[in-house]
């Protein structure tokens, strides 16, 4: 907690205006699409690894390093979800920990294969007990990334749905943490440069992050990964706005959090959020590349930084300092 504490402090102190932006340093060597769930004081740490699911236990993220992971799942050797294990999510839902995960037939390993899975397990410590497969999430459509929320007494999930040469941002209310209910509405598609980069357009990875004044926000990664234009994007609704209408969501024109040579990583993308042990500060965990034109492997580390709240209620990700 004091190490935390001590990396924030470093890290604000040099967003301001009187200095230049701090050089940031990765957590790991490795880490895609890096997620953390927080509770009873436990962050429980999960990145893609391609053939497995793996858990970090600390108590401090600064020393994630230290935790030795534990493999809790290893795919099927065939079958619909036995390759491309990718982007998994641990979420704490209805007293039971969840497991979300993209993955891929191994004998069909291409984008029209491509789903989310759920595994479920009702130890209280999720790198303990057993991880029982609760099947594919009935998406109407192919996709990945799919995350879970829940927002005014409701359930929803939000991925990433391969459309015609695009990649869009899918909501659908949720009866149970494996069963999606209708509609399935798309609330985002790609219509900005900034999302094009690198020949395809993309948003993926929607994270779900609570407003301060009750606004609802997704942060999303545009554009294709092995792209420096690789960056988030953010969308907001209002508070007490039907989640479920598109109209109810707002694209910012810019990009929430992009390349910064100053701070030392490009190709930002596929965030989480957490709080501080004391709850009263609030960080997002993302993926980079530590140098330009890394492409899109496992050169991708986990980054953390604090970030505040604009006046309007937005988050603010980059700080006084800017890119």
């Amino acid at each position: 907690m004091r190490v935390l504490a001590a990396l924030a402090g470093v890290l604000l102190v040099a967003a301001s205006h009187a200095q230049p932006p701090a050089t940031m340093h990765a957590l790991l060597p490795s880490g895609p699409d890096p997620w953390v769930a927080q509770r009873d004081g436990v962050y429980y740490y999960t990145s893609t690894e391609g053939n497995r699911i793996s858990l970090r236990k600390t108590t401090d993220m600064a020393h994630l390093a230290d935790a030795t992971p534990v493999v809790v799942w290893r795919p099927p050797a065939e079958g619909p979800n036995s390759h491309s294990i990718w982007a998994p999510e641990l979420h704490y839902l209805d007293g039971k920990w969840y497991l979300y995960y993209s993955a891929s037939d191994k004998a069909h390993d291409d984008d029209a294969h491509r789903h989310v899975w759920v595994l479920e397990n009702a130890s209280s410590d999720p790198t303990q007990g057993e991880w029982i497969d609760k099947g594919m999430l009935k998406t109407h459509l192919t996709g990945i990334d799919g995350t879970v929320f829940d927002h005014a007494g409701k359930r929803y999930f939000v991925y990433s749905a391969y459309v015609d040469d695009h990649s869009d941002l899918i909501i659908a209310p949720m009866s149970n943490p494996w069963t999606l209910g209708e509609p399935q509405v798309d609330i985002a598609h790609p219509t900005y440069a900034w999302e094009m980069q690198g020949g395809r357009k993309i948003l993926e990875a929607p994270e779900f992050l609570q407003g301060p004044n009750g606004q609802v926000f997704l942060t999303y990664s545009a554009s294709a990964c092995w792209s420096d234009g690789y960056s988030l994007g953010l969308l907001s609704a209002a508070s007490g706005a039907n989640l479920l209408d598109p109209a109810s969501w707002r694209k910012a024109p810019t990009q929430a959090l992009a390349s910064s040579p100053a701070r030392g990583f490009y190709a930002p993308g596929h965030n989480g959020f957490f709080k501080s042990p004391d709850g009263k500060q609030d960080w997002i965990i993302f993926h980079a590349n530590g140098g330009p034109d890394w492409k899109c492997t496992s050169r991708r580390a986990p980054y953390i930084m604090p970030f505040h709240w604009k006046a309007n209620g937005e988050p603010d990700f980059m700080g006084e300092g800017g890119t």
